[in-house]
């Protein structure tokens, strides 16, 4: 242990950011990583708990308590060593993570937690800054194959996992750029999009194969898509010794209600992608714009968040964000809850850059502005008893609405591409797959992140990702040396 009382001697230091007024500005990103002697006196706060609850909160179950000593002794080097053994990616965990982990801190009890997450994205930027993150191609080919069939985390990390254990891996992108959803859909402010192709490069120097603009599925269902190649499943079958689908959840849920047809109703995932493709170079004929709207989100989670950031870079004339469910507390009953996720206000640097915030209300409809284009909401609150909701008795208002994106989540991945594979699905439409061998009902077919769990975080997603490989190789050689 570092320091015994360092948890009793300094206080939790956050990341510090750009003002809002200014970030609003950009699309950079605009949160400054700890220094070296501040990360230090972070780390010294670890208490090296005899159980460390923070294994358990991090779904890829970072050594905490020993990067944290490592950081303490300013051992840097092995600690990301430590990091880079349970997670492949900890640039992008270290910037979007919820971080669960420090949820589960013990030191959360009664103070505040240990900043995991700042310390994390500390080691991987500064193991970036002295070139301690080198490509590790595996010394010897088995001559297996393997396709991977989408490049978001859960693909990535399964590609470099089956890479290093030397099979032969090909991974496909329906969109024209490797990265998936961390690409098209996480706003560039929050995720610098450098971050991916830098570990694509990675990636590619331990010899794996990117193939973007492809379509794995049926002929019929590509016509969905602009400019991509098709390959059946039953190609890929038939060229690769085993097929990992790993795609993202992308059907989002929908709002059918009276004028959910009118111009300027969308799903924000055809809003946030566009404005990811401009940042990168593109130029779109028709983009989505929120500049001088009335900008309502309905949907009060991290995607909705992510409109309001967008939105207001955009200019819009106001936004407003909507939940359906009751506000809740501002501090979570810590004795009840600790060391489980807990369920309390959460505000995201995209509200402090501004935005109304409204709870426990429902839209009844869209209504027309006389050319077919949105121009309010009807809406009602509601009143939550023993978890059931009724609307309120004459609560009923309007809200002027130039740009309605639905933020609700995301009900199942893409039912098309699983259909053609032929896999059997559980009851929300995911995959059919366990947790041990991630093996599909389909021979030489298995499924991981969210085509297999259904909508989550993008660390669920690398968890998945090396235990699906570790599977994957087991499956080829007999036995597996990767970790899970």
């Amino acid at each position: 242990m570092g320091k015994i009382t360092g948890f009793l001697e300094h206080p939790r230091l956050s990341e510090t950011s750009e003002a809002p007024t200014q970030r609003k500005k950009h699309y950079r990103e605009f949160t400054r990583q700890l220094g070296d002697a501040d990360a230090v006196i972070q780390a010294a706060r670890c208490m090296d708990c005899g159980i460390p609850f923070c294994h358990n909160g991090c779904p890829v179950n970072n050594i905490i308590p020993d990067f944290n000593e490592l950081v303490y002794r300013q051992d840097w080097k092995r600690a990301l060593e430590i990091l880079h053994s349970t997670n492949n990616f900890p640039e992008f965990t270290g910037r979007i993570c919820p971080a669960p982990c420090e949820s589960a801190c013990t030191l959360n009890i009664n103070s505040d937690a240990v900043g995991i997450k700042s310390i994390e994205h500390k080691i991987i930027d500064k193991g970036w800054e002295e070139g301690w993150v080198a490509a590790q191609p595996a010394a010897q080919a088995t001559g297996k194959t393997v396709a991977v069939v989408g490049s978001g985390p859960a693909g990535l990390a399964a590609a470099q996992q089956l890479a290093r254990a030397g099979h032969a891996v090909t991974v496909f992108e329906k969109n024209d750029r490797v990265g998936g959803l961390l690409r098209y859909g996480i706003p560039d402010f929050k995720l610098d999009k450098m971050l991916i192709d830098r570990r694509v490069e990675q990636l590619r120097s331990e010899r794996v194969q990117f193939r973007t603009g492809v379509f794995v599925g049926d002929v019929g269902s590509a016509s969905a898509y602009d400019n991509v190649e098709t390959i059946t499943p039953e190609q890929l079958k038939q060229d690769f010794d085993a097929v990992v689908i790993a795609g993202g959840a992308e059907t989002p849920r929908d709002l059918p209600v009276p004028g959910r047809e009118l111009k300027g109703v969308h799903f924000a995932m055809d809003f946030l992608p566009q404005q990811n493709k401009v940042v990168a170079g593109d130029r779109l004929k028709q983009q989505i714009l929120a500049t001088a709207k009335n900008v309502v989100v309905i949907g009060g989670g991290d995607t909705g968040s992510d409109c309001v950031g967008t939105s207001n870079r955009h200019g819009a004339a106001s936004v407003t964000q909507f939940e359906l469910l009751p506000q809740p507390p501002a501090q979570e009953n810590k004795s009840l809850v600790w060391p489980y996720w807990p369920i309390r206000l959460r505000t995201s640097s995209s509200h402090e850059e501004g935005c109304q915030r409204d709870w426990s209300v429902a839209t009844k409809c869209f209504n027309e502005d006389g050319d077919g284009s949105v121009r309010s909401l009807t809406c009602v609150r509601l009143e939550w008893t023993n978890g059931k909701m009724t609307e309120v008795a004459g609560s009923e208002f309007e809200i002027p609405a130039t740009l309605v994106l639905l933020a609700m989540g995301f009900v199942s991945p893409v039912q098309h591409v699983l259909e053609a594979f032929g896999v059997d699905k559980d009851a929300r439409g995911n995959a059919k797959a366990d947790t041990e061998d991630y093996r599909t009902s389909v021979d030489k077919v298995f499924a991981a992140g969210d085509m297999r769990r259904g909508q989550s975080l993008v660390v669920w997603a690398i968890r998945e990702g090396r235990q699906c490989a570790r599977a994957v190789d087991a499956y080829l050689m007999g036995n597996s040396v990767l970790p899970r």
